[in-house]
């Protein structure tokens, strides 16, 4: 991805919640790269993310906590003079909401309101972004998702992603907020020390020499996208913002707009390693929709976003990224 422009970003002072995630932690860096001055609220000393493995951890500022603290959220955005927010803080792994639904209902949910009332409350901030995600649709009848969709999530982390999104519309349209809602597919890309989730997981594996691990069948369909298009998207999006004041309280939908299967992409992986190895196929899984995709042609029209990695080119990526770091 081309470097953030200079006039975009030089010297604003903007906060990312969530920044040692994987998209947080590489639109920190974009960030970076443009010459903003980015605040992170980290809850977590976590080894190895993407901010630390990049080098980032000395070019930004750590203010260590939890958004669930509103006074400390509260405090950042003030004492900082923040002036764009990206909130990403959220749990975001689907058997951890399945066995501890409150804590993810705490971060996901509560965490986005605290945020969304710093926001409020404060003088300088110009607009905010909140992720959300295609889980925030539920079940469809049907696909691909748009963004005029009913939102009605029905498992802990889907619910947590429709309530946080509809937070943040509340936002907008209640107090005039300059908000936004950023809803992306899957992610791939390096930096993605979950390995619970598919991508990492079986690189993992097969740099183990192990089979790598299915917990579904193979057959549930996904949208996929590179996180550095991610990171473009959310940029874009904000800048757009500034501008453009009939955005507020506008979700986008963010994709390759090419669904594949689970098993799809585990071949793909396996055949960028080159690997003669078999999928361990364990049908485990609870509460998967079949298919979900996402259509993203309103930020083509109105954000003039596009990805730009295919799939398999962003899984090389990963791929090689893993293989540098370990």
């Amino acid at each position: 991805m081309a470097a953030v422009g200079i006039g975009a970003w030089a010297q604003r002072r903007v906060l990312v919640t969530g920044a040692t995630g994987l998209l947080g932690g590489w639109l920190a860096r974009e960030l970076v790269r443009g010459s903003a001055d980015v605040v992170a609220i980290v809850r977590d000393s976590v080894p190895r993310t993407f901010l630390a493995e990049d080098g980032l951890l000395d070019r930004i500022t750590i203010c260590r906590g939890d958004v669930r603290d509103a006074s400390l959220v509260q405090r950042v955005v003030a004492e900082y003079e923040i002036e764009t927010i990206f909130h990403l803080a959220a749990q975001t792994i689907v058997p951890i909401a399945n066995r501890s639904p409150m804590s993810t209902f705490e971060t996901n949910i509560a965490g986005t309101w605290i945020v969304l009332e710093a926001a409020r409350l404060a003088k300088t901030v110009g607009e905010v972004v909140v992720a959300s995600s295609d889980k925030a649709y539920g079940h469809s009848e049907q696909l691909p998702y748009l963004e005029h969709y009913p939102l009605q999530g029905r498992t802990p982390y889907d619910v947590s992603k429709s309530c946080a999104d509809l937070i943040a519309q509340a936002y907008a349209h209640t107090w005039t907020l300059n908000v936004c809602v950023a809803r992306c597919g899957n992610l791939v890309g390096g930096g993605d020390r979950n390995f619970n989730r598919l991508v990492p997981g079986v690189i993992r594996d097969v740099m183990s020499g192990r089979p790598p691990v299915l917990r579904s069948d193979g057959r549930p369909v996904r949208d996929y996208i590179y996180v550095e298009d991610a990171a473009r998207a959310y940029l874009q999006l904000a800048e757009a913002m500034r501008s453009d004041a009939s955005l507020r309280g506008t979700a986008f939908n963010f994709s390759l707009e090419s669904p594949v299967s689970a098993l799809e992409v585990v071949e793909m992986i396996l055949g960028l390693m080159k690997s003669d190895l078999q999928p361990d196929i364990r049908s485990t899984a609870q509460g998967e929709l079949a298919e979900q995709f996402l259509d993203a042609s309103a930020a083509h029209a109105r954000l003039g976003w596009h990805a730009q990695i295919p799939l398999r080119e962003g899984l090389a990526r990963t791929v090689a990224w893993y293989a540098a770091h370990g």
